[in-house]
């Protein structure tokens, strides 16, 4: 027995008109092709469907194709419509995370034009280090990461969104800010610096020394800004984790020498997103970059 699921749309059409005629205009068929397709399903249930030829009344068999056949077809055309939804990103989840100064700065913006566009997809967004990206998109617990690969051996895609500065942050009192632009390493000899993940990874020597000199390393940067406000040290962070600081109390200024910056990519496993949505909100975060520009 072959039912193919043509024919149990062909059956619904003319069971609910109650004619060939009328089905055929519905489905943009010819009266004699639903009729021919009719009589193969009957065919391949061994009995009649309707009681008459004139097809306005059902058989007992045809009542209960009919209630079978539109819950099939229900589900059919849902399942069809969600794929296609899927391909072509209307629908689906996206993985998202990033490192918090850009989950803070960027991403807010990104997301509401992704989310103009495609209301339909779910976006899951989590705020990480760089090294937790990394683990997560190995673990194929993300979709796409926002983060910096310097000092992370890693053989994922990447391609760079902007570079960001690194710079001393400290509060409104210091005698840092008279030095501003002329800053130099020997002005931070006398200060208490507060380590953090970032800032050991500068790759220059005088920064290495303070950080080895270093009593202090806070990790969370609500708990970094909290220790400058209440003048315990000061520390070294990128320059989008400045401006993510809600308060006057706090400045940033520029490291001493050029070229002390990270790069932050856009980074996923392959060379092809992992599905059109992620590929959409790709676009739509490099887009959005440009536009800044």
């Amino acid at each position: 027995m072959q039912i193919k699921i043509e024919m149990l749309r062909c059956f619904v059409a003319v069971a609910r008109t109650g004619n060939l005629s009328d089905a055929a205009e519905v489905l943009g068929r010819t009266p004699s092709a639903l009729s021919m397709m009719l009589k193969q399903l009957e065919e391949n249930l061994g009995q009649s469907l309707f009681e008459t030829d004139r097809k306005n009344r059902l058989s007992a068999l045809g009542s209960f194709v009919l209630e079978q056949a539109e819950w099939e077809l229900y589900q059919f055309d849902g399942m069809v419509q969600d794929i296609v939804n899927f391909a072509k990103a209307k629908s689906g989840k996206v993985r998202l995370a990033a490192v918090p100064s850009v989950a803070n700065t960027i991403m807010p913006e990104v997301i509401a034009r992704f989310l103009s566009m495609r209301p339909d997809v779910h976006i899951e967004l989590r705020d990480m280090d760089s090294a937790s990206i990394l683990r997560e998109l190995a673990k194929d617990r993300i979709d796409l990461g926002i983060a910096s690969t310097q000092g992370h051996a890693t053989s994922f895609h990447t391609q760079t969104l902007f570079s960001d500065r690194f710079g001393i942050l400290c509060h409104k009192s210091s005698s840092l800010l008279l030095k501003d632009q002329d800053l130099s390493w020997e002005d931070l000899k006398g200060e208490r610096l507060i380590a953090n993940n970032l800032s050991q990874s500068i790759q220059v020597s005088a920064c290495q020394r303070l950080h080895a000199e270093s009593g202090l390393k806070v990790h969370n940067i609500t708990s970094l800004i909290a220790m400058i406000r209440n003048k315990v040290g000061i520390t070294i962070l990128p320059e989008t984790s400045a401006q993510i600081l809600n308060t006057d109390e706090i400045s940033f200024v520029p490291l001493p020498g050029a070229g002390l910056q990270r790069e932050i990519e856009l980074i996923r496993k392959s060379e092809t997103p992992a599905s059109p949505a992620a590929g959409e909100l790709e676009r739509t975060i490099l887009t959005f970059i440009q536009d800044r520009k």
